[in-house]
């Protein structure tokens, strides 16, 4: 059987500092439990990391990320429609559906921006040359390329200052192409999933049909990769197509839906190994035995869960830590720096994702902007199904047959809500959050590294 090795305990972040974040992040509110557990606890032992992480007074430690990043983040949907210009009227409105007005929180081009501010302060002996402009990133490196881009808005630039310092063009449209690259898979997951809902309005399946939603999501990711390519930076362009490949082998994973249940245990591929992410003991699947269910081993236990974190790995987190790896690239950041905004954007994905499962059972379809127990509906075994099974014996079938019965999902559920997977779910995340915060202890000091703390918490206590 594996074994989890101790990697750090599962705590979370509270505090004041996260009430300019909630009000930014609509929805995102503190955890209403009526009660004390060992989640209160957490929360409590962990304000000390966050206030420890700040040298800032209370009065100033409350950062409104909108604010510290201006026209960067607010010009953000406006300039992606400038990259998205196309002879084909339909194809371009249907490309930019999701871009249109606010275009939902962007979380992940937002991260970009605050990476790039947080680390222009730290060392940065990579930065050989001058920062290309952005008339030269739209310049096309092909004499033959037809794909012009219109010129963006950008900021007016900002002197290096207790905020951080300058985000570069390069940094900028980076971020454009993060949001590119998540909304085409959007697109491409709500057809596999048959998602009629998204951001609390009609999905681009619903309102274009199958086909057209496949058509404009490979549009987009076309021109993200076009755009990425204009960067001029291999090593970038080989972490945002890695994404991409990740994308597409995340929903293999899904679509297979299960790990090896039975016999030897499949080699681990590439990825697998390099996820790296160990389950503190406190929160790794409990050993159990069940007399009437001796088939179901801790093996296959613990195959389940690798096989969930590495699935989420792939859809979720594989985005946001590459896109922060590659943003501390474009500043010219050591790669001791670039490692460590790669862990933190990892962890963070992955709490930003277990946490999405979590609340597919505990908010309402109209809090979370799409259906809810989707999963269950789907096949799926996330955290706090894996987790009950541990207390309930009864839903390793269930899981095994992919819910398919009657009854099985109602039956689920209930035995979801009667188990402590809600709570271990909720702390799991915390954990990967405190894992965030520790790989940003490398930068120096800023509000933009502030924020990217504060959001963890924000991560943590979200609502949709």
């Amino acid at each position: 059987m594996r074994s989890y090795s101790t990697h750090r305990s599962g705590t979370g972040f509270t505090g004041d500092a996260i009430a300019s974040v909630a009000t930014f992040l609509t929805g995102f509110a503190g955890i209403g439990a009526s009660k004390t557990t060992a989640w209160d606890t957490a929360l409590t032992r962990a304000h000390s990391v966050v206030a420890g992480s700040a040298t800032a007074s209370p009065a100033s430690s409350n950062i409104n990320p909108s604010e510290l990043l201006g026209s960067d983040l607010a010009l953000l949907a406006s300039n992606i429609r400038r990259l998205l210009g196309s002879d084909h009227p339909v194809l371009k409105s249907i490309a930019s559906y999701y871009f249109m007005g606010s275009g939902g929180k962007h979380i992940r081009p937002m991260l970009v921006l605050l990476v790039a501010k947080a680390s222009s302060i730290a060392p940065t002996p990579r930065r050989t040359s001058p920062p290309l402009s952005i008339e030269r990133i739209n310049e096309p490196i092909s004499s033959n390329s037809e794909v012009l881009f219109a010129l963006a808005v950008n900021a007016p630039p900002l002197s290096a200052s207790k905020q951080g310092g300058e985000i570069l063009p390069t940094q900028r449209r980076l971020a454009e192409i993060t949001e590119m690259i998540h909304t085409a898979s959007l697109l491409h997951d709500d057809v596999i999933d048959m998602s009629l809902v998204r951001r609390k309005m009609p999905s681009v399946n619903a309102e274009y049909g199958n086909k057209m939603a496949i058509l404009a999501g490979d549009f987009l990711l076309a021109r993200a990769s076009i755009a990425l390519a204009r960067l001029r930076n291999v090593e970038v362009v080989e972490l945002l197509s890695t994404v991409i490949s990740n994308l597409v082998e995340g929903e293999f994973m899904q679509l297979r839906n299960s790990a090896n249940k039975k016999g030897t245990p499949e080699p681990k591929t590439e990825a697998q190994e390099s996820l790296e992410t160990r389950l503190p003991d406190s929160l790794a699947p409990l050993s159990r035995q069940a007399p009437n269910m001796r088939e179901f081993t801790d093996e296959i236990t613990n195959q389940r869960f690798e096989y969930y974190l590495t699935k989420t790995y792939m859809k979720t987190a594989s985005l946001i830590a590459n896109s922060c790896k590659a943003a501390a690239v474009l500043g010219g950041c050591n790669e001791l720096v670039a490692d460590a905004l790669y862990r933190y954007g990892r962890a963070l994905g992955l709490a930003f994702q277990v946490v999405d499962d979590m609340l597919d059972f505990t908010v309402t379809a109209e809090e979370m902007g799409k259906p809810v127990n989707a999963d269950l509906k789907l096949g799926l075994a996330t955290a706090p199904v894996l987790y009950a099974a541990e207390q309930f014996p009864e839903l390793d079938v269930i899981i095994e047959r992919n819910f398919k019965q009657d009854g099985d999902a109602t039956t689920a559920l209930q035995l979801i809500h009667a188990s402590n997977g809600i709570e271990r779910t909720r702390s799991l995340a915390a954990a990967f959050c405190e894992e965030a915060v520790e790989a940003l202890s490398i930068l120096p000091e800023s509000d933009a590294k502030k924020v990217l703390i504060q959001l963890t918490e924000a991560v943590v206590t979200r609502k949709n």
